[in-house]
């Protein structure tokens, strides 16, 4: 799982930092890891964002769909599981590593759903900002044809599977994925496990609504609730719970930091992130440079 994780933070990190190099990637080389949950649910790991999957004698539910170049490969792990087609496709929010392979499930015939701001920002052109990247609108095929503004239920597979909008936390289309009887949380990329989180500041995202979210979430989840972050291996209440005080205990430096007038450099200087990286300083944002960006999003 290490071997697995190292990989798909390597990844992201590659991807995110230039777009352009992704050709370079060999995705022939990645695996899908399946992990069952329940009865129903399953948390499949590949390169890119955790993906959750609900498989039952209704349909084929899908939270995430990863790289567009694993969606062959992602399908091929569900047919281990059942012969049913993928009906749904639940976007958690609109960057590609979670959404890369919405084309290909969409022309297949699953239906896409996601918030509101999901379709906006992928039918038109962003650019995100901390990592200089722009990414061009997504084809027809791509887009949500479902989208909420608060919450959506689905009646599936013997249980009742809620999608809850959490605003401006990770962007400003964040969804949560909760399969009430599985008891199983799905959080995106509200929650990293065991790596430094990036926060999208140009797409709407702040370090505040993070930690607003991921108390909201804690007030949902039991201590035997299984959780699905958007990266990192499987969680618990307990490891959410502290991913929440490591990233509250560094934006309350910084952002005392920044009252006092200290600049950038003093304040990425001053290490305020120190008792946290050996645990959390491993992933695609080193140490220096998650300071800089709860930095410059508490500045914004």
């Amino acid at each position: 799982m290490k071997a697995n994780l190292c990989q798909s933070i390597f990844l992201c990190a590659v991807l995110l930092a230039s777009p352009a190099l992704a050709q370079d990637i060999d995705f022939t080389k990645a695996r899908i890891k399946t992990e069952k949950l329940s009865d129903t649910t399953y948390m499949m790991m590949g390169e890119g964002g955790n993906i959750g999957l609900s498989v039952g004698e209704d349909a084929v539910f899908l939270v995430d769909d990863q790289f567009a170049p694993l969606t062959p490969k992602i399908k091929a792990a569900i047919a281990k599981l059942t012969k049913k087609p993928v009906k749904f496709v639940l976007n958690t929010h609109w960057h590609f590593d979670h959404t890369g392979g919405n084309e290909k499930f969409g022309k297949a015939g699953a239906v896409i759903v996601a918030h509101e701001n999901v379709r906006k920002r992928l039918s038109t052109e962003q650019f995100i900002e901390f990592f200089g990247m722009r990414r061009k609108p997504e084809p027809k095929a791509a887009l949500p044809v479902v989208t909420f503004t608060r919450d959506v239920k689905f009646h599936i597979n013997g249980e009742e599977v809620q999608a809850l909008h959490i605003p401006n936390g990770h962007t400003d289309g964040d969804a949560i994925v909760h399969f009430g009887k599985s008891n199983v949380l799905h959080t995106g990329d509200l929650f990293f496990n065991k790596l430094y989180p990036f926060i999208d500041t140009a797409s709407g995202g702040s370090v505040d609504g993070v930690i607003a979210a991921v108390d909201r979430m804690l007030e949902m989840v039991r201590d035997n609730t299984k959780i699905i972050p958007g990266h990192g291996p499987l969680a618990t209440k307990a490891e959410l719970k502290t991913y929440r005080d490591m990233l509250a205990t560094v934006a309350g430096r910084i952002k005392a930091a920044i009252q006092e007038g200290k600049s950038l450099e003093a304040v990425v200087a001053a290490k305020p992130t120190a008792e946290f990286d050996a645990v959390w300083g491993k992933g695609f944002l080193s140490p220096e440079k998650f300071v800089e960006m709860i930095y410059k999003n508490l500045k914004k």
